[in-house]
């Protein structure tokens, strides 16, 4: 937190959507179900992750991959991860619920701890044929402090989380969307608008879990 008083996010760089697709077959990318986001850091830097905030674009499911390096290892010994697999942003892909709303997901939610990362990898799926699009916009990455300040920031980004760390237990749900969205609306108030260059640069051969499941995919 700044001092007078706007919560900062993280400097990073969210490099444009891969939309995935069957080998070489010419199809329409926006129905390939599957797209990927890259976040990075600025170069020799990595973060301890209190948060990764964001605004829902018809992405149905989220999963996210974090590149970590212990300190003082080498670039080339960083190691990627799985931290959140698969968490709904929709409560069904088919309809409008939940397809623009503001989400956050904090480290507790997160399967291994979000320390020492330097890259993320987003993975976004939508199933449903009903949406020509899907993203995410204004990602922001909050840090994690052993501050007071840090403690504050840490209870009041919980208070605001959507996303369930096991959203498959039965009886559970997203709380309202209209309350949600007023809550998350006070937070991108208090925040700058996000300045990140976007760099054109391919992304590269991507790991996503090793393959993915051909199922959700839909081709023309």
């Amino acid at each position: 937190m700044s001092a007078d008083g706007v919560i900062q996010h993280v400097t990073s760089t969210v490099k444009p959507p891969v939309y995935l697709h069957f080998g070489d077959a010419k199809v329409d990318s926006s129905h390939s179900g599957v797209c990927v986001l890259d976040v990075t850091l600025p170069f020799g830097k990595s973060v301890n992750i209190e948060a990764v905030a964001f605004k829902n674009f018809y992405t149905a499911f989220v999963s996210v991959r974090l590149q970590r390096r212990s300190p003082g290892q080498e670039a080339a010994a960083a190691k990627w991860v799985t931290a959140v697999r698969d968490l709904p942003l929709m409560k069904n892909p088919h309809t409008e619920a939940g397809s623009q709303d503001f989400y956050a997901i904090h480290r507790t939610q997160m399967q291994v701890e979000p320390d020492h990362v330097t890259s993320l990898r987003l993975i976004l799926r939508q199933p449903s044929s009903a949406w020509l699009t899907f993203n995410l916009e204004d990602i922001r990455i909050f840090p994690r402090t052993q501050t007071e300040t840090g403690k504050e920031l840490s209870d009041w980004l919980s208070a605001l989380t959507l996303v369930d760390r096991h959203p498959d237990v039965e009886g559970e749900g997203l709380p309202d969307p209209q309350t949600v969205s007023c809550s998350l609306q006070q937070m991108w108030a208090l925040t700058e608008v996000m300045q990140s260059s976007q760099s054109s640069a391919s992304i590269g051969r991507f790991d996503v879990e090793g393959c993915y499941d051909v199922n959700v995919l839909s081709v023309t």
